[in-house]
This record gives C-alpha cells, structure tokens and sequence, in this order.
C-alpha cells in the first residue's frame, strides 16, 4: 500500500508499505531531503531505504517488551509492526506519520499532541484485557519504547507517560522519583516524576516533554549523521556530531554522566537521551532534559549486592562509571553542598514502596548514594583531562539492542 511519510503537514516522501510485516519495500518519490528523518541519507537523489527502515521499524513496539506476547494474543495480532499504520505510525515524540495516498487527512486532525486518544491499547499492555473486537488503535502507546509495561494518559489535559518497574522489587518508579530530586539540587535540567498507584502496581507518571511545536531526536539518531572511524570514541563521535548540528553538547554530557553515577545508572543507552529541535524550523535546541533514570540504585540487586556495588554495569559510553567519569569536563559546576541532607528525601519516597522495599534494602540505597557522593567529590578534587580512548568504549550496539 501507498503512503506518504509526513512531517507535519508537509510530505517528505511516497512509500510502498507492507502493514503486515511493517517493511517500507519502496521510496517512490522523495520531496524534502531535508524533512527525512535524522541519520538517514540520500545518494543519487535516492533516500537511502534500509536506513529508513530502520528507522521505521525502531518506532514499533520492540519484542523485549514485557507482556508483550500476552498483549499481541489480546489484540490478535502476530507483531507489534503490524501497529504502526494502525495509528497511523504517529508518536508523541516527534511530528512523523504515514497519510494513505488519496486520504485528506490532516496533521491537525490526527496528531495526538492536540487530539485526544484511545486507552484501549495502553490498557492491553499494562494488563489490563479489552473486548479485541472493538478495539480502537488510535493511541500513541502503538509507537512506545522500552522493555517495562507503559502507557500514555491525558491527565488533567497533559499527555503524561505511565511506566511499571520490573520484579522483583519494581523500584524503577521511585528510582524516577529520586534522580529528579537529585538533578534538581544540582540544577541540572531534567523531567520531574512522580509515583502513582494503580492494581497494587507503582508507575513513575511524567509529563511529556515534547510538544506540539517540538519533537525529540535519540543520540543514536544524531550519531547516524556522521560516519565513526575505529580511532574516534563514541564519546568523541556524539560529540562531533552534535557540533556539526551547532550544538555544544559537552556540558550536557558532563550533567548526565554525573548524575548516573551518583544513581549507578545501569541502562543510559543511546535512545535514552538525545537533542530536541523545533519542528518547524528544524532549530536545533539543546539537549533533551534528562529522563528514564529508573534502571539505578541497585534496582534489581539485593542488599548485600547494593552494599558491595557488585555487577553494576555502565552505560552508553564507557565499560565502566569510573571510566566514564573520566569523560566529565569540569566540574566546577557541582555545588555539593547542595546534597547534604538527599538522604532524608530518598528514605521519604522509598517509605512510599508499601512494603516492595524492606529497611535494610532502603538504608543500602541511601549508603550507595552517599558512598559514591563522596567518591565523586573526591575525583572531581583531583580531576586532571584524561585522553579518551575508544578501546574502553561499550563494544555493542546498546540502541539496537534495546529495541529488539
């Protein structure tokens, strides 16, 4: 079937679209190069059609997803891509969607960041069972990313995201709620969380950052710009990248990477940050606040394992956090006397667990938290510029990974 992918109101390109397997099998006509998505290039004057696929497969539900076999039974269907005409391939990320050559439909009209939704789909995948023959597929929870159990709702007219934690402890929600409480005294730019009750289950509940006039680009999207030589780091390579889209990126970096090892953040992957521009101007803006931090603090290790800060891995740049800090170019920023006393507000949201946490597993995390606080002060008193060596990198493809 013949499609036009859109930005907004404007067509970017004429696609053949096979709805079952979600491959994009042609590119019939390009009409904007400059309205493709990021990362994916023309040569000849032709888009380059497996990158594009990429990019369209990486907005579907990935299988990884929990619940997600269970969900695709209740909906009766065979794969999460078979969702993405369904609604149209719309996101509350970004201003793309697929309009049905010889349709008259509008951005204005279907676009969820000014249209209401259906909550039929996000019901299914949180566990929540539907009559499948009267589903209605027009929500934004059809082009969700990540592994635990989320949802979109309009809350007091906010598009806010819902998303679960993952057993045994489901403390990803009250981690959420943690990091926003640290960024915030270190006055690094960040989404603001909350923790909400629903089934006997916690979900951290954030307001979308995007908007209507905005729309969100991953790192791995911006480091698709650009080709990475074996000399060059990841590091070094997003760096580039961003620069060459005029954006000063490092201090950014510098915000998050201080952040996650205060939190031992375990799953800072490629498509968990990234840059947000104007969707109209295509204006670069900035980094993205920072958000997703609920895969931290030890939230899948007993105490014991908190306590000796075992198997905590390290994400996107490095092997290691230590390393990784290495990366940070100045320090000057941190007030530390700005996180005495963080370990009052982390006992007050993890008492809110209702029991998922006992006392010793919350005194762990706050210890973590002031053990390596200090070790952070430490290294930022006796930081000198580090080569970066892109032999420490991570050595596989975290975004892809993330997504299958």
């Amino acid at each position: 079937m013949e499609y036009y992918l859109m930005h907004n109101e404007k067509k970017v390109a004429l696609i053949s679209l096979d709805v079952d397997t979600g491959v994009i099998l042609r590119i019939n006509k390009l009409f904007e190069e400059a309205l493709l998505p990021c990362g994916v290039g023309v040569r000849n004057a032709h888009p380059d059609r497996a990158a594009l696929n990429e990019w369209w497969i990486d907005r579907s539900i990935p299988a990884s997803r929990s619940g997600i076999e269970r969900a695709l039974e209740e909906m009766n269907i065979s794969s999460t891509k078979m969702l993405l005409s369904r609604c149209f391939g719309l996101s509350l990320s970004d201003q793309y969607w697929i309009c049905p050559k010889g349709s008259t439909l509008s951005w204005h009209e279907v676009n969820f960041f000014e249209n209401d939704f259906s909550e039929d789909i996000g019901d299914i995948l949180i566990g929540k069972r539907k009559d499948s023959k009267n589903l209605d597929f027009r929500s934004p929870d059809n082009t969700s990313d990540g592994a635990l159990k989320k949802r979109w709702k309009i809350v007091n007219g906010k598009r806010c995201l819902l998303k679960s934690g993952s057993n045994p402890f489901r403390q990803q929600p009250f981690n959420e709620v943690i990091a926003s409480k640290i960024a915030k005294r270190l006055n690094i730019p960040h989404v603001e969380y909350d923790v909400v009750w629903d089934g006997g289950e916690p979900y951290s509940i954030c307001e979308d950052f995007i908007d209507k006039e905005t729309e969100l680009v991953s790192a791995w999207r911006i480091m698709k710009t650009g080709k990475r030589d074996n000399a060059t780091s990841l590091y070094r390579h997003y760096v580039n990248c961003c620069g060459k889209l005029g954006v000063d990126i490092v201090p950014a970096i510098d915000r998050m990477i201080v952040l996650d090892y205060i939190i031992a953040n375990e799953d800072r992957h490629l498509n968990n940050f990234g840059l947000v521009r104007n969707a109209y101007s295509m204006e670069w803006l900035g980094a993205a606040p920072i958000y997703d931090s609920g895969s931290s603090l030890g939230f899948d290790k007993t105490e014991r394992m908190i306590n000796l800060e075992a198997e905590i891995e390290c994400k996107p740049f490095k092997k290691g956090h230590e390393e990784q800090l290495k990366l940070v170019s100045s320090f000057d920023w941190i007030d530390f006397d700005s996180l005495l006393g963080i370990e009052h507000e982390i006992t007050s949201v993890l008492s809110e667990t209702d029991g998922l946490e006992s006392e010793a597993r919350r005194e762990a995390i706050v210890q973590l938290v002031l053990r390596r606080i200090g070790r952070l002060k430490e290294f930022a008193g006796q930081h000198k510029p580090q080569e970066d060596r892109p032999e420490e990198d991570v050595t596989e493809n975290l975004a892809k990974a993330y997504k299958e």
